[in-house]
């Protein structure tokens, strides 16, 4: 009787040991703030990222001061071919940004952005890399980190969407004709829609090219966006770009009431109201991309 009291008390400890241990996760990882020039930064991160082996796929310059560079590597897109829509994290983002004097670089967390993404792989072999690479002071981006199990299933509030709840912009007759007018849309000027990068998973039909919205008109300008909603001391530059999804012959894009709260997970509603054109305005543009006019 002892020995199955014993038994009993030892598995509940472990069950609360565990639980009290569980991961809480945060969308950015700092690296350094330094005094250097965001151009020296900038040419130090991007040195350090091929030395481990990561590829830069593209580099956006949104506005003065900030630049993200987009990595990845041959294991992070087998990695992502493994799961559904899983190009979405087929790419991390860096983020060289300049504020008040120092110089920050930061970078998407792969971890969260694992989870988030519904991955079949935690992605704790590309955060070990990056955080060989560049370094990891500490994670950021919202005052109280999420559990594993709460970003598989998140969303900003009641009737907002979820990561699959993401915005259909066009049906072509195959893959190869959908990711050509993808193409096509983003050579049109006046849409004001640029190519930063893509990604190809050529285990499957499936690419993943990150865009800039740059169009002066439309409320869903990244600069614009930025403005109103990354106003804390530690900047979320690794927000931008967009991503555009070509999946089989449908081109798909997150939808922005999701994709900007994934980033900035602790806005308020009424920040979230100065931006309540956004969401239709990305959206918008970014079916006109799709279907390549």
């Amino acid at each position: 009787m002892r020995l199955i009291l014993f038994s009993l008390t030892m598995l509940i400890l472990s069950s609360l040991s565990f639980a009290s241990s569980t991961v809480e996760l945060k969308p950015y990882v700092l690296t350094k703030l330094t005094s250097s020039k965001l151009s020296d930064s900038a040419q130090l991160a991007k040195e350090q990222l091929k030395a481990k082996g990561l590829n830069i796929v593209g580099e956006y310059s949104p506005y003065k001061d900030t630049l993200i560079v987009v990595v990845t590597n041959s294991d992070l897109v087998t990695l992502a071919s493994k799961s559904k829509f899983g190009g979405y994290g087929a790419a991390q983002r860096v983020a060289i940004t300049k504020t008040k004097g120092k110089v920050q670089v930061s970078y998407t967390n792969p971890l969260y952005m694992a989870q988030i993404y519904r991955m079949k792989d935690d992605l704790s072999s590309v955060r070990k890399l990056l955080g060989s690479a560049l370094g990891d002071v500490k994670e950021f981006g919202t005052t109280e980190g999420f559990a594993p199990n709460e970003l598989r299933e998140y969303h900003y509030m009641m009737f907002m969407p979820y990561f699959d709840d993401h915005n259909e912009l066009a049906k072509h007759k195959s893959y190869d004709a959908a990711v050509k007018a993808v193409e096509k849309g983003l050579s049109n000027p006046a849409l004001g829609v640029k190519k930063v990068y893509r990604i190809d998973l050529p285990s499957k039909d499936e690419t993943v090219i990150g865009v800039g919205i740059n169009n002066k008109k439309e409320a869903g300008r990244d600069q614009t966006v930025m403005e109103n909603c990354d106003t804390a001391e530690l900047k979320h530059s690794a927000h931008l770009p967009y991503e555009i999804l070509v999946s089989g012959n449908k081109v798909y894009a997150l939808h922005g009431k999701f994709r900007i709260a994934q980033s900035f997970p602790d806005l308020t509603m009424g920040t979230f109201m100065q931006i309540s054109g956004a969401p239709g305005s990305i959206e918008e543009l970014l079916a006109k991309v799709a279907k390549g006019k």
